[in-house]
């Protein structure tokens, strides 16, 4: 909601813009927390946090929380190059981080080990500002 209210508060308006920010805000946070939540899914147990559905062993829910999200961020997050805000060499830029975002989720997925889990957690982190300073270059 920030970006929403940002927008509203710089502009007084809400255009189809700002919906593309929150939606892709929304929707990477939700296999970034995953991606959190997984890696640390004992010690918040022990801490008494429930964090992820009792009796994840498989890790179903998981699963469907991180690869859901990034099936509707990737078309999302090119929007922009269709509408014209941002030129398509953004369009390429933002389907290129989000299909490696994506490989990281997809062996996260498979394997749900230490290792894909911080990869994973890390794509995570660099992707956002990766995509978001391609939104600057390119509309500059």
């Amino acid at each position: 909601m920030p970006p929403l209210f940002g927008w509203v508060a710089a502009s007084g308006k809400l255009p189809l813009e700002a919906w593309i920010l929150f939606g892709l805000l929304f929707l990477w946070q939700l296999p970034h927390f995953m991606a959190i939540a997984w890696m640390y899914r004992e010690d918040y147990h022990r801490a008494g946090y429930r964090i992820l559905p009792g009796g994840q062993t498989n890790g179903r829910f998981v699963t469907l929380q991180t690869l859901l999200p990034l099936t509707i961020l990737l078309p999302l997050s090119i929007l922009p190059a269709y509408v014209k805000q941002q030129p398509l060499i953004y369009g390429a830029g933002a389907l290129l981080f989000g299909l490696v975002f994506f490989s990281y989720a997809a062996r996260f997925a498979l394997c749900k080990s230490t290792s894909a889990v911080r990869r994973l957690l890390a794509a995570s982190i660099i992707y956002l500002p990766l995509l978001f300073v391609m939104m600057i270059v390119c509309k500059g």
